[in-house]
């Protein structure tokens, strides 16, 4: 059946003392960070080879720079290095910026000659740390990736090797579109696989509303430190996103695994859902939470093994799933009904678009102008078929 390559995450519990020699050594990894980009922005062009060399140097004549690990240092130059390939070579990927002090969330990566298990404690350089060993590992880390969230909890997150899980057999022509939406996150072709929107965020919104007029409350002017009751504010609006975000990831998860376990194919929109974030749709987009349910469904569908594919989608809410006759105009957002011209097929405008994107799929298509259409009927008659 074979291995794969998973993470496995838990909960730490760092004292202190734990705490502030992790911050003080994301602070040396933030520099290195920083002077990375300044490089590369000063026209340097650094490898990961120039940047670990110039580490070595440093690290000679820096004590500050000694006092850490050598091996996060490394990993994080490595990771910089990466994230800077990869923005010549992604689409739409950007260059590696500046972290900032008081915006970024402290991640630290150690390798295995990092790190240590000892006594069921987390032990990198310098730090023990209790982990809350909510499963058994199935197999020794190759590495651990240290972080912190908004809530200031701290995370280890471990690269193992298991055995793969057994993926449930499937019918070879099973099949299923999936369309994203806001009124409802995802309409499948088969409604039974629907996703309703859950709309978490929006039943926390008195609770948020009243701690963002506290934060506001207590506010300090420009230039002064934060109050301590500020800072308790801000933390339980943390809370309350964190909360939101965590029950739409709980059913992303179960969705997804209940998605891929009937199907072996998945016509899945390749919607980009970042510009409803300038719309008059922001927040209830944003309460949808369609990346990590999008996210979600393609990362379990993969590595079940299923086929997954990826449809643009331009012109999916225009055309038929019937017989591919395309509307003239686009529909507004308050046509809920598709009618088609051609053969005179009407369904809902989701449930119609999710079958559209099946049938591109099926044709072994990404898009839906890669397969041919209806045109307008000519004026001599005949019935337009292109």
């Amino acid at each position: 059946m074979g291995t794969e390559v998973v993470r496995y995450k838990y909960r730490l519990r760092p004292d202190a003392l734990a705490e502030r020699a992790l911050i003080e050594e994301w602070h040396r990894c933030r520099f290195l960070w920083n002077e990375a980009v300044h490089q590369q922005k000063t026209g340097r062009k650094p490898n990961f080879t120039k940047l670990g060399t110039m580490l070595t140097e440093t690290r000679a004549r820096s004590s500050w720079l000694r006092e850490g690990s050598q091996v996060a240092q490394q990993q994080m130059l490595r990771t910089y290095a990466q994230a800077l390939d990869a923005s010549f070579t992604v689409k739409g990927r950007g260059r590696p910026r500046y972290k900032a002090r008081k915006k970024a969330l402290p991640s630290l990566e150690y390798t295995r000659r990092g790190f240590r298990i000892r006594d069921e404690q987390l032990v990198p350089k310098g730090v023990t740390m209790p982990v809350v060993w909510s499963r058994d590992l199935p197999s020794e880390p190759s590495s651990v990736r240290i972080t912190r969230d908004s809530l200031g909890y701290w995370w280890a997150s471990f690269v193992v090797t298991r055995e793969r899980q057994l993926i449930p057999a499937v019918e070879e022509d099973s099949r299923v579109g999936i369309d994203w939406g806001v009124t409802q996150t995802a309409t499948a072709t088969d409604e039974q696989f629907d996703l309703p929107h859950a709309e978490y965020r929006r039943r926390c919104s008195a609770e948020l509303a009243k701690s963002q007029k506290r934060m506001a409350r207590r506010r300090r002017g420009k230039g002064q430190a934060p109050s301590k009751g500020y800072q308790q504010a801000r933390r339980q609006v943390a809370k309350v996103h964190k909360k939101a975000a965590r029950q739409n990831r709980h059913d992303g998860r179960a969705w997804a695994t209940r998605v891929v376990d009937e199907h072996q194919l998945l016509a899945v929109e390749d919607f980009k859902p970042k510009f409803l974030a300038k719309s008059h749709m922001a927040r209830k987009a944003a309460d949808a939470a369609v990346a990590t349910m999008k996210r979600e469904l393609v990362e379990r569908g993969r590595r079940a093994g299923r086929k997954v594919v990826l449809v643009r989608p331009a012109y999916t809410t225009m055309t038929c799933s019937g017989c591919f006759a395309r509307a003239e105009q686009p529909l507004g957002l308050g046509e809920r009904i598709f009618r088609c011209w051609a053969c005179g097929h009407t369904a809902c405008r989701d449930r119609n678009a999710a079958g559209v994107i099946l049938a591109v799929a099926e044709r072994g298509h990404t898009g839906v102008d890669d397969v041919g259409h209806w045109g307008p009927p000519p004026s001599g008659g005949g019935s337009g078929a292109v």
